[in-house]
């Protein structure tokens, strides 16, 4: 049998820096070679054979890891949080991060990171760009109000973002000069073009033929629309990666975190360690979700007695991350017990 060669890689915006081990922990080669594509081929080409590499989850490994996958035995992408190793060391370098990956790699300490594939990675840039447009749509509407007030104009917050209204608005209010007046119609335009380009985005999400399916399912779920349908699909990527109801609820943010020593156990606020995508869509999703349906509305109740609005909130979007997951898993549509009953009455 041919023994496996072990690569850890540091990855850098213009430079990635390596490390070749064997088995037993021998160094083979080390250095530092340019970020780009011609590089990575002229390198892979001097690599001993058969190779499996590990690196550090950044903003540049993406490219990197679909570059390398055809050509290793294995590629694996480490969690950054979870590499105290590096985080703690007392001399910390690009040369000795690469060393460290390449140990954790050999010695099966790798602390592995869930890689989507490269299908959902394109599809999900597309959303969270969308996501960018709405900000800066809601900065714009922000910068009128904050325009008018500071012209001491009176205006109806309900309708101000109105077409017809904010026309009128200019048209007919003395108060507004025709500086001010000419920077409201550059806002206007702006969240107008926001919005169509905004619209334009969702709709291509929606019509792909790699969601459509599973999007339409999602949305049977009451009080699940298409932005929370498509973020849950584009951001869980494959939900059979988690075991139970528990980690899904965790990787979406929506638990604190557990400190215990001996007899005493803490439960801290919601943790830090989650897809802040996943977890600020749903919960914008479960403060709409009484209204869509009966039995989230009581859910909503009960928990509210018991504590506060946001208590109620967080177990109505623990309720629908359970719902998420069973019609994932099923590949079902969703389907309400109590029409299950009636039917069978």
């Amino acid at each position: 049998m041919q023994s496996m060669y072990y690569i850890g890689l540091d990855v850098h915006k213009r430079t990635i820096s390596y490390c070749v081990k064997d088995g037993s922990g021998k160094i083979h080669a080390e250095g530092t070679i340019p970020a780009t594509r011609f590089d990575l081929d002229r390198w892979m080409r001097t690599l001993p054979q058969p190779w499996t590499a590990a690196m550090e989850a950044t903003v540049f490994t993406g490219w990197i890891y679909d570059h390398l996958l055809p050509h290793a035995a294995a590629l694996k992408v480490a969690h950054p949080l979870m590499l105290r190793a590096i985080a703690a060391a007392k001399k910390k370098n690009d040369r000795i991060d690469a060393n460290k990956i390449c140990d954790c790699l050999r010695c099966d300490f790798l602390p592995e990171c869930y890689m989507a594939s490269t299908a959902i990675r394109e599809r999900r840039r597309t959303l969270r760009y969308r996501n960018l447009l709405v900000r800066q749509m809601v900065q714009m509407k922000n910068k009128i109000s904050g325009l008018l007030m500071e012209a001491g104009v009176n205006y109806n917050k309900q309708r101000l973002h109105k077409a017809g209204y904010f026309r009128e608005l200019l048209a007919t209010n003395p108060d507004i000069d025709e500086g001010l007046c000419g920077l409201l119609r550059v806002c206007r335009e702006t969240v107008v073009r926001l919005q169509k380009t905004e619209s334009a985005v969702v709709r291509s999400l929606e019509r792909d033929a790699l969601l459509v399916e599973r999007v339409e399912r999602l949305m049977s779920i009451p009080a699940v629309g298409p932005i929370t349908a498509l973020t849950w699909a584009l951001e869980i990527g494959d939900v059979q990666r988690f075991s139970s109801i528990k980690k899904a609820i965790s990787y979406c943010g929506l638990c604190g975190a557990e400190k215990s020593s001996g007899n005493t156990i803490q439960r801290t606020p919601l943790s830090k360690q989650r897809n802040k995508h996943l977890q600020t869509t749903l919960i914008e999703a479960a403060k709409m979700a009484p209204r869509n349906s009966a039995d989230l509305a009581m859910l909503y109740d009960r928990e509210k007695q018991k504590g506060n609005a946001n208590r109620a909130t967080l177990a109505v979007a623990r309720k629908l991350v359970a719902y998420l997951v069973a019609v994932d898993r099923r590949q079902k549509q969703f389907l309400v017990v109590e029409k299950e009953n009636c039917a069978a009455a």
